[in-house]
């Protein structure tokens, strides 16, 4: 069923078929050298605004942190219509993530997944210290510290000398294999070569996003 689906949201927006794994990881490489550079081509947002009433066709899903300094579509130069962005602080994948990206892979075509963490994350600092203090912060803040805690878990095994740049970058590691493997969909789609998911970690001070 996905190829169908995928076909008519192709036709919907008159966009070139979805492209392959590694050329929709390419393509976010390429733009964030842009970004870096200081040399987008992306600029005019309302160009393609009446083809993108008519649907989507997304080459690529980003499950990001929701800090505010972090700006998909900016960081890999890429206009509206062509990210599909799914953002929670700590940039993991829960249910609702993964119901999400099925979507984003089935019904619009979406070829690479990126899972994209970024320096000084407050959500992963926040999930070092509850299991330093053996605390739990208030509200529903428990829920977001204990996606994280396997990360961190695994980056305190590690006795690394920068355990929030570790803990951070294992954290995007981890929810990038989930978003690999995880079945039915997602992992079929996976084995059959027509999705891949990737992790990086994006430094807020230079804009440049190391992929890991």
């Amino acid at each position: 069923m996905a190829a169908p689906l995928a076909a008519r949201a192709s036709a919907e927006t008159g966009a070139a078929a979805p492209v392959s794994p590694d050329e929709a990881l390419q393509r976010l490489m390429d733009g964030n050298a842009r970004y870096v550079a200081n040399q987008p081509i992306n600029t005019d947002h309302s160009a393609g605004r009446a083809s993108r009433a008519q649907g989507q066709q997304p080459f690529a899903a980003i499950v990001s942190c929701a800090d505010s300094r972090v700006a998909p579509e900016l960081i890999f130069d890429q206009g509206p219509g062509e990210l599909f962005v799914i953002r929670v602080a700590g940039n993991f994948i829960n249910e609702d993530g993964l119901a999400s990206l099925e979507f984003g892979a089935a019904v619009l075509g979406i070829k690479t997944i990126l899972v994209l963490g970024h320096t000084a994350c407050g959500a992963v600092d926040a999930t070092i210290q509850s299991i330093r203090d053996n605390t739990l912060p208030p509200g529903h803040l428990p829920s977001l510290v204990n996606a994280i805690r396997p990360a961190v878990y695994d980056a305190m095994a590690a006795e690394p000398e920068d355990l929030l740049a570790t803990a951070t970058a294992r954290n995007a590691t981890l929810n990038a294999e989930r978003a690999q493997t995880a079945g039915p969909i997602l992992g079929d789609l996976y084995a059959a070569g027509k999705l891949k998911a990737a992790a990086g970690i994006y430094d807020i001070a230079t804009g440049k996003v190391n992929f890991l």
